[in-house]
């Protein structure tokens, strides 16, 4: 009989806003936007004091100032975000190797066996805390269960800088008590839709037979069928693939002119390349992803047989699909670049590499 799973959730407490708190005293228990401005663009995320006015992130940035006024914005700075995520997953990995990022400030990890032979999820959950505390000066959450969804669920209960426990004996009645909007992986508008079916909590889904949730929700009901009863078998995956490397800036006013769009695309092209070395994953797939000032979003891609390993290469290409849009009547607000069908530096030894001229 194999043991029972224990699996730890971390998630970091507005991750993106307490950062820029804690770099910047004069910003600590003021509302704190990362990204946009109150003029335009969209919350990256918020601080907690602007979370008690409903903002959010994804938000615009106009209707975040409407609803906080003495809300303050901040730019976003990504490269800083990543070393402190990096520097939190060495502390994962003083425990497990079994480390499951899901994003810059959150992940799964699976101490069923761990390095220390700690036997007590909670107490390695509770010396992670204590250690990003120390290192960073920073606060987790945690969620401590016997699978991926509850613990992930679990790492909710108590935020900020707290930590909840879900034991299997307890996950029944804890299920059966969750509203339907606070299920991971029920999004807002599959949750309207079972609101609308009269499905509230994880009893009344736990109602439903799986034929019905099959029919009504396509692959994604025999997920929400088995979620409900406590069953997710689902592995922590330190081999977790990404799919792809981006950068996409938001424009302090619309952009219409062709020098000033080329110089913003240099700007995006130099944190691109910057990524993809740091990542040591080349693509083979360009996007450019461009947002009028009417919001209406289009996207030109190209695809080479090789992978794209010059940055002179990239350029040439980004250029190419930004002046096919060009000249422009309608303003451009933001503009992205992706590179996706990627492949990893340590997979790349004798392999045809590069595309180049």
């Amino acid at each position: 009989m194999k043991p029972i799973r224990k699996i730890i959730h971390i998630d970091m407490d507005a991750f993106f806003a307490s950062v820029e708190q804690r770099d910047n005293p004069a910003l600590k228990g003021k509302p704190v936007a990362v990204g946009g401005s109150a003029e335009r663009g969209v919350v990256a995320a918020a601080s907690y004091e602007a979370r008690k006015f409903g903002v959010h992130s994804a938000m615009a940035s106009k209707t975040a100032k409407r609803l906080c006024p003495n809300l303050i914005f901040v730019p976003a700075r990504f490269e800083q975000y990543r070393e402190v995520s990096e520097q939190i997953r060495a502390i994962f990995l003083e425990y497990t190797d079994l480390v499951e990022p899901l994003s810059l400030d959150e992940a799964y990890l699976d101490v069923t066996q761990n390095f220390k032979e700690i036997p007590l999820a909670t107490e390695i959950a509770k010396q992670i805390r204590a250690k990003i505390k120390a290192k960073t000066s920073l606060t987790a959450s945690a969620g401590i269960s016997y699978n991926k969804f509850l613990a992930k669920t679990a790492s909710d209960v108590n935020k900020p800088d707290g930590f909840f426990v879900i034991k299997p004996h307890q996950a029944p009645a804890f299920i059966e008590c969750l509203e339907i909007k606070r299920f991971y992986g029920v999004g807002k508008v599959t949750g309207e839709k079972m609101t609308k079916m009269g499905i509230l909590s994880g009893r009344d889904l736990k109602e439903k037979s799986l034929e019905f949730l099959v029919n009504n929700f396509g692959k994604s009901g025999r997920y929400y069928y088995n979620i409900c009863r406590g069953e997710d078998h689902r592995a922590v995956n330190p081999e977790r693939i990404r799919k792809s490397i981006g950068v996409e800036n938001t424009f302090s006013s619309d952009l219409s002119e062709q020098d000033k769009l080329y110089q913003e695309l240099d700007i995006i092209l130099v944190q691109l390349w910057k990524r993809v070395k740091k990542a040591k994953a080349f693509g083979k797939t360009l996007t450019l992803k461009i947002k009028y000032a009417d919001f209406e979003i289009i996207s030109r891609s190209r695809t080479s047989q090789l992978l794209l390993m010059e940055e002179t290469f990239i350029s040439k290409q980004a250029y190419e699909m930004l002046n096919a849009l060009l000249p422009t009547k309608k303003g451009i607000r933001l503009m992205g670049l992706t590179i996706s069908n990627l492949a990893f530096e340590n997979n790349l030894e004798g392999r045809q590499l590069a595309i180049g001229f």
